[in-house]
């Protein structure tokens, strides 16, 4: 690895290029290393869990918003939009749009979790549209589609492992676009002057607050990164004609650093592969296993094994409480330190209710399961001994958690907690869990067996089976795929579910 410090200059500097790092990012995607093949395997796997969250997302109101919106600008050759017949094309701007908020709209795919949070499969969408469109025009292949993925983990990895947003109120979208830019960066062989201006106008016009997380959250929450995606897109495209960014953009007096992170005093390290090396970031991150935000994932494991060693925890009249002992991030952001009395309500949204560990850890206690839709129905979250239990959970802080939460050490960092409930008669029952069960050093980690189960159970009552064998088997192949083949990397559900899920019009 390369170690890059980043810091702010005044004007007077005119800091070069060479030592920026929307330079150092462009370098790194202009170089081509072919992936080996455990990274690979990986983004084969990514792209599958991908699809299959997407697949089980296709009839809800978001993604129908969005897919609504992608239909209404038509393009040749244009890239597939999720659900539709491979010959349907759309504008890749639009594609990476309505595949996105496909991807995202349940919570459910890979995460990273370091300094900030992300999920850097947001970056599979946008690039693969790019691919679509240009693929035959372009002569692009699967390898290159793989390559190209690579590169944007390992951009998003880097940025999530040193620099906090999230600290400064920052939406982590403001590291998926830089990624995506990268990414097509590498897709298309650009070179480095082109992809560091790309970078700095995908940085530039993707910083905004994280109130999207906060509060009574809405479905905003899954268009975020699609839009970051699409803005990467765009900004890509500026590049290519020639058009120049903001610079330098996270150095400058006046930039991401000095006013919407650390200020003007503040330095990070950020590291990125040296020249030659393999980009493995994406071997450093995870998918979930249930459909919640990634804090909750070994909690609602643990939440599952306690309840049925003590089914007395799931009567809230036996329970006098129940206290999470977790990590600062899972206490601030989905426990009762964020202050959010929605994370409380039966009434708040299926987005509120998954960065609510109270509610999460009631139902999975009392179920000893968890779905992703059946475990946020209205009428589940509104039953009167659910509600009578999660008022009784709260959250702390835990400084061991934190420090686990924010380790280095692969041996040692986690995102877990210590489950400690009382009883009416004053009995204690505690138990915690570091990791999910899924998670790569968990008890069932997954492999491809899992990622294919995965999109099986999800997408096989919405696609059918013939469609799942026909992705799966595309998926498999994905960095044999010929130009002429790219646009084989979707799903197709029957017309008659489309159709069902209606097409909204708005104003444009």
């Amino acid at each position: 690895m390369t170690r890059h410090h980043v810091r702010v200059h005044p004007s007077a500097d005119d800091l070069p290029r060479e030592r920026q790092l929307a330079w150092a990012i462009a370098e790194l995607a202009a170089e081509r290393v072919a992936p080996d093949a455990e990274v690979t395997d990986m983004v084969v796997n990514r792209v599958i869990d991908n699809h299959a969250v997407a697949a089980a997302s296709l009839t809800r109101a978001p993604v129908v918003a969005a897919r609504a919106q992608a239909l209404d600008r038509p393009r040749t050759p244009g890239s597939t939009v999720a659900g539709l017949p491979s010959e349907t094309r759309v504008a890749p701007e639009w594609a990476a749009w309505a595949n996105g908020v496909a991807v995202r709209e349940l919570d459910f795919h890979d995460t990273y979790l370091a300094a900030e949070y992300s999920h850097p499969g947001d970056t599979i969408a946008p690039i693969l549209a790019v691919a679509q469109h240009l693929g035959e025009a372009r002569g692009l292949t699967g390898a290159d589609l793989v390559a190209a993925i690579a590169t944007a983990y390992e951009v998003q990895v880097s940025l999530v492992t040193s620099i906090s947003l999230h600290a400064h109120k920052i939406d982590h979208v403001a590291h998926l676009a830089p990624a995506v830019a990268a990414g097509i960066g590498t897709l298309l062989r650009l070179d480095p002057t082109t992809i560091f201006q790309a970078v700095g106008q995908a940085l530039h016009t993707t910083t905004a607050t994280r109130q999207s997380r906060k509060g009574q959250i809405s479905t905003w929450k899954a268009y975020a990164p699609a839009f970051a995606g699409k803005a990467a897109i765009e900004a890509v495209d500026r590049a290519v004609r020639g058009q120049t960014s903001p610079e330098p953009i996270y150095e400058g007096e006046d930039g991401v650093i000095a006013w919407l992170l650390d200020g003007p005093g503040a330095g990070y390290d950020v590291d990125l592969p040296a020249p030659g090396e393999q980009r493995r970031g994406i071997l450093r991150t995870y998918t979930k296993e249930h459909s919640a935000e990634y804090q909750a994932q070994a909690l609602i494991d643990l939440a599952r094994r306690m309840g049925e060693a003590h089914p007395e925890l799931r009567d809230p009249v036996r329970v006098a409480g129940i206290v999470l002992e977790t990590s600062h991030h899972t206490h601030h952001v989905i426990g009762s330190g964020a202050n959010d009395p929605q994370k409380y309500s039966p009434e708040a949204t299926r987005e509120t209710l998954d960065h609510s560990i109270p509610y999460i850890l009631a139902v999975a206690l009392q179920d000893g399961a968890w779905h992703h839709e059946r475990s946020y129905a209205p009428e589940r979250a509104r039953r009167a001994d659910t509600v009578e239990l999660w008022q009784k959970i709260t959250t702390v802080e835990d400084p061991a958690w934190t420090e686990r939460y924010h380790s280095s050490d692969p041996a040692v960092k986690a995102f877990g907690g210590r489950l400690v409930a009382t009883l009416d008669d004053g009995t204690v029952v505690a138990d915690e869990l570091a990791l999910a069960d899924a998670h790569p050093d968990g008890a069932r980690p997954f492999a491809r067996d899992q990622y294919v189960g995965k999109f099986e159970t999800l997408a096989t009552d919405v696609l059918g089976a013939d469609e799942v064998a026909r992705f799966l088997d595309v998926a498999r192949r994905l960095t044999d795929l010929g130009p002429d083949e790219l646009g084989q990397v979707t799903v197709t559900a029957p017309a008659a579910t489309i159709d069902a899920a209606g097409r909204p019009e708005g104003i444009l």
